[in-house]
């Protein structure tokens, strides 16, 4: 469902959270999410309190789209070299993470996606961006140990910090290296 709300076109979703949530993509796309069961209204009224927080996350999404026509967009052949790299590399990474973290991957996919570095399934299937092969090896191992942290917590919770620290003592500096250079990256596969 779409909304209008201030000047923003705003796409709501519900889901099984239990707080509203907001997400200005790469692509500048709004997206609201509500907890089932939520109201439009409470919505609208979130959106209108963020107002100036989505003003400032559209402003650097379109800085960063900027960013990546002038790097240009990458070929279909650009992305499958990608893809065959990531494979190699991301799998030696994984192999190293697992024992450390505590868990089994049963399958891995590797695919170019503009909104997610990874996800991991409460079947052991770990998914992985073939777009980590453009950021430095340390973000690889953050994003790798990330989403095995998953394995053990399937949420965002203190405990699954407590996780990705044990097993990565400096994510943190991972973390501000993707804020302020992924959206650039993601902005790079065309729509």
């Amino acid at each position: 469902m779409q909304i209008k709300v201030a000047d923003f076109n705003v796409e709501v979703v519900y889901s099984r959270r239990k707080t509203i949530g907001l997400t200005v993509f790469p692509d500048e796309r709004v997206v609201l999410r509500l907890p089932y069961g939520g109201s439009v209204e409470d919505g609208r009224r979130f959106i209108l309190e963020k107002q100036d927080w989505i003003r400032s996350k559209l402003r650097l999404a379109e800085e960063n789209m900027e960013d990546a026509q002038d790097a240009g967009y990458l070929s279909e052949a650009a992305i499958r070299k990608l893809g065959e790299e990531a494979a190699r590399d991301l799998k030696v990474r994984i192999d190293r993470f697992m024992p450390i973290v505590g868990v089994h991957v049963r399958h891995v996919t590797i695919r170019c996606q503009r909104t997610r570095w990874g996800s991991f399934s409460s079947a052991g299937n770990l998914n992985l961006n073939c777009l980590l092969m453009l950021t430095p090896p340390e973000v690889r191992d953050y994003v790798v140990v990330h989403e095995l942290c998953h394995g053990l917590e399937m949420n965002h919770s203190s405990r699954f910090w407590q996780e990705v620290e044990r097993v990565l003592p400096n994510y943190k500096t991972q973390v501000a290296w993707l804020k302020k250079n992924g959206p650039a990256i993601m902005a790079r596969v065309p729509r």
